[in-house]
């Protein structure tokens, strides 16, 4: 194993990201910083950085363990890293308004009241 590791490597082996190409983008786009500084790429990780990355609309701060570079079961990803991120924001729709699946589509007041609430951000 290499004594450090380049993030978008790292970001796909550990399983954060699905591709390495998306990781790529995440740290081209400033989503992902490292030891609070914007991420290139080919910036390099070592055991005891501290990564932050906005993933699928969802804050990831998590702790490098071990450098890995290629791809491993999620059992062993597990251990590569510390994951410090906060719980997952959980929206729900207001008491009343559920769309019943295998109900087929909703009816027109039921849409237009989930589209209200979606607009004044209650949703």
């Amino acid at each position: 194993m290499a004594d450090d590791t380049r993030i978008d490597r790292w970001l796909c082996a550990v399983r954060l990201v699905k591709t390495r190409p998306m990781a790529t983008q995440l740290c081209d786009g400033g989503h992902v910083r490292v030891n609070g500084n914007p991420a290139k790429p080919s910036t390099k990780v070592r055991a005891g950085d501290v990564v932050h990355a906005l993933i699928a609309e969802r804050e990831r701060i998590v702790e490098v363990v071990t450098p890995i570079e290629t791809r491993v079961g999620a059992s062993v990803a597990a251990t590569c890293y510390v994951d410090n991120s906060p719980p997952p924001v959980v929206r729900e729709i207001a008491p009343g308004i559920k769309a019943v699946r295998g109900q087929g589509r909703p009816s027109k007041q039921l849409r237009r009241k989930l589209e209200r609430m979606l607009r004044d951000g209650r949703g």
